[in-house]
């Protein structure tokens, strides 16, 4: 039987916890978290929010070439065993702060503030970390090996890059011009591509007259946050977190390639969480996301006429 002569006047409600309601600090940790993304917002991305199961297939058809009809005969048949592209979703990735109540009732809205966009910051930087080693694979060379230098062209655009010889060399114009060249080559689209390079490379492009000219760029207004210009058609963004060609990080990676080269699958966002700790008096305030990443047309040998969509070239950090 219920207790009526109970009647609560202290009850904890939506306006007395409206501090600990995270709709503010969610919306804030997405936009920081969409605002700090680089190469996640350059290749294909796929929503699988809300589905079950751990692995995506995404097929990997060849392509057909067209054949001569010759008057009276019949037309020629194309049959191909068709492959595809596995993505494991496996990565999971969370950010968390326990915050006591004597800090929730003394500091400033800034700490919050810095939380949300900390927060976000980690996460884009962690999916972008995932994506950009993929880079290893570029040119034909193994993916998540410890030393993957056989998948990079050094700086000059045409020497096959050895981290004994430590031979990158700073980015020139030539060596532009010779990847964009390698992507055509294998007939990748020209639509969709990118250039993503580190801050030693941009420092490079800003001491290049040609690059900075209006005509060369495109627009008056290159140089900008994130994408910082436009080369011979191709948008091309820096970013802190290039990948290194080796243990040693002796040199640093750019990468140029077309959104088909990879693909990020997101099984859950960016979500936020908080659960108030009374063993601790303090409130647990977490994100997290869960995603996979795999290589879509980047797995090709340099100079073969495959089907590769992605090059990457060794420069120093």
């Amino acid at each position: 039987m219920a207790n009526t002569a109970f009647s609560p006047t202290n009850s904890v409600t939506t306006t007395t916890a409206d501090k600990f309601i995270p709709d503010i600090w969610s919306d804030e940790i997405v936009a920081a978290y969409k605002k700090n993304l680089v190469l996640a917002n350059l290749v294909m991305k796929m929503n699988f929010k809300g589905k079950k199961g751990d692995t995506v297939h995404i097929p990997a058809p060849t392509r057909g070439s067209a054949n001569a009809k010759a008057a009276e005969a019949a037309v020629t048949l194309i049959a191909a065993t068709e492959s595809e592209v596995t993505v494991s979703i496996n990565k999971h990735y969370e950010y968390s702060r326990l915050i006591e109540d004597i800090v929730e009732a003394q500091a400033l809205n800034s700490m919050r503030n810095f939380y949300t966009s900390d927060a976000g910051y980690a996460l884009a930087r962690q999916v972008d970390t995932d994506l950009v080693q993929l880079g290893r694979s570029a040119n034909g060379g193994t993916a998540g090996a410890a030393a993957y230098a056989a998948a990079y062209i050094g700086g000059d655009g045409t020497t096959a890059y050895v981290a004994a010889n430590n031979n990158e060399s700073a980015l020139t114009d030539a060596s532009i011009r010779r990847t964009i060249q390698r992507l055509d080559d294998n007939d990748t689209p020209m639509d969709n591509r990118f250039f993503l390079i580190p801050p030693s490379s941009r420092n490079t492009l800003m001491g290049l007259a040609r690059y900075t000219e209006q005509a060369f760029v495109g627009n008056g207004n290159a140089i900008r946050t994130g994408e910082i210009g436009n080369l011979y058609g191709i948008p091309v963004f820096t970013s802190s977190n290039a990948d290194t060609t080796s243990g040693s990080g002796a040199a640093r990676v750019c990468l140029m390639g077309h959104k088909d080269a990879m693909v990020l699958v997101e099984q859950v966002g960016i979500r936020s969480q908080v659960q108030y700790k009374q063993e601790y008096l303090a409130t647990l305030f977490t994100s997290d996301t869960l995603y996979g990443v795999a290589a879509l047309r980047n797995a090709a040998t340099v100079g073969a006429a495959k089907s590769s969509a992605m090059f990457a070239l060794a420069v120093p950090a």
